[in-house]
């Protein structure tokens, strides 16, 4: 099959962040597929951009042997609501243009990845133009999850988004979901079909966590960064709103005096307001690194003791499965689970880590306490989410079910297809 992919944060070659869909993707090249997906040049979690050189398009095969469209955009999504609706906005019209004139091979679906919920509109009319599938992918359940952490208030936009939410579910073929709790909400609160629905979760990539368990350098990483008899308590991933990550620093300020040591690593639109409190505080046993590669995070996990995922005590995250949790537990590392709901079943039906009420800085000290003075326990909970998600959460078989549920339920059959390539100016 050639699948077109649209997702407006497809990561570049070895940058840091959720790669859920470049390992997906490398999956799918490696079994014989092609896959060429439309992406904006702006990382997630930061202003960065990818390098566009003044082109509006670039077009390159990544080292995956994926074919990358990208397209340009302002690069200030962070700054605020508006500069983030705009670069939503922007990439939705960017991508139909880049489909139109650069997505010239014969494809069998498109697949739209969301958030954000505006990649339905690339999604829904090139699935018209070219005549093909059309699936739709729910990473994240919105317009919810921006009404609850106050990212959308506006009472029109709020209309306007239910009402568009509500047309993409009637266009899509197929909507693969990420949580059995996402599946629930679409079939009793949305009316969707449940026939049409299929859940492919977020899983762990054990192509590079086993490579990492294999060259383990621990030792020379906490002496870099001056960690040496500290009990390290790691989270990696978007200092955001969504994030609330003052959690952290509450409860480093709780265990001030001990050999509990936070180390946060990422970047997000919260990231300077969160150092500027740790250092107000004269907080030494916190400390902050920007993102790094993919390969690289798996090595600073596994120099740490424990993983935290957390999230804003809101209603709609008791749906999500964090990310970060499958890097933790592919590692060996037990989690601190600072999110209610199927996160936290997760890990109590692995044994593999011990919850924590959301926003308690009381019950996350006490429970990063009770991993510190019970060793045992800690590496029996890292073992058991390791053997857990080697069971079930494995990114390859995933993919490859994912491919499995396109072709049945859209009968779709492999085509030989050739890439019309153009210059891109």
């Amino acid at each position: 099959m050639h699948i077109l992919l649209i997702h407006q944060y497809f990561l570049e070659d070895n940058a840091g962040g959720g790669s859920r869909w470049n390992e997906m993707a490398r999956v799918w090249v490696k079994e014989g597929h092609s896959v060429t997906v439309i992406a904006g040049d702006v990382h997630y979690m930061s202003e960065k951009t990818g390098g566009n050189a003044g082109k509006r398009f670039s077009m390159y095969e990544n080292e995956d042997g994926v074919l990358v469209i990208r397209c340009r955009l302002s690069g200030r999504d962070h700054r605020s609501f508006l500069g983030r609706l705009w670069g939503y906005i922007s990439f939705a019209l960017m991508a139909v243009y880049a489909g139109k004139l650069y997505a010239n091979a014969k494809y069998d679906c498109i697949i739209a990845t969301s958030p954000p919920l505006l990649v339905g509109i690339p999604g829904l009319l090139l699935s018209k133009w070219k005549r093909i599938p059309l699936v739709l992918e729910i990473r994240d359940l919105w317009p919810e999850s921006a009404i609850e952490t106050g990212v959308l208030k506006n009472k029109w936009l709020i209309r306007l988004s239910y009402r568009f939410e509500k047309y993409l579910y009637r266009q899509a073929q197929l909507i693969n979901v990420l949580t059995p709790a996402f599946r629930e909400r679409l079939i009793r609160g949305k009316n969707v079909d449940p026939r049409k629905i299929v859940m492919i979760p977020n899983a762990a990539d054990f192509r590079l966590s086993e490579r990492a368990l294999r060259n383990v350098r621990a030792g020379e990483l906490r002496g870099k960064l001056g960690l040496e008899g500290k009990f390290v308590i790691i989270y990696v991933g978007a200092h955001g709103l969504a994030n609330d990550l003052m959690q952290l620093v509450e409860t480093a300020t709780l265990l001030r005096g001990t050999d509990a040591h936070f180390l946060l690593i990422g970047d997000g639109m919260q990231k300077k307001m969160l150092m500027q409190e740790a250092d107000s505080r004269r907080l030494t046993n916190i400390s902050f690194l920007g993102p790094v590669s993919k390969e690289q995070v798996f090595e600073y996990i596994l120099m740490a003791d424990a993983g935290v995922s957390v999230l804003k005590k809101v209603a709609i995250f008791k749906t999500v499965y964090s990310n970060k949790t499958f890097d933790y537990l592919s590692c060996k590392k037990p989690v601190l689970m600072a999110i209610d709901g199927v996160s936290r079943d997760l890990v109590e039906r692995a044994e593999a880590g011990i919850f924590v009420e959301p926003e308690n800085f009381t019950d996350l000290a006490e429970k990063v306490r009770i991993y510190m003075n019970d060793r045992v326990l800690l590496r029996k909970h890292g073992e058991n989410g390791y053997r857990f998600v080697r069971t079930h959460f494995g990114r390859d078989k995933l993919a490859k079910d994912f491919l499995e549920y396109i072709g049945n339920q859209l009968k779709v059959t492999a085509k030989s297809t050739i890439f019309d390539e153009r210059k891109v100016n």
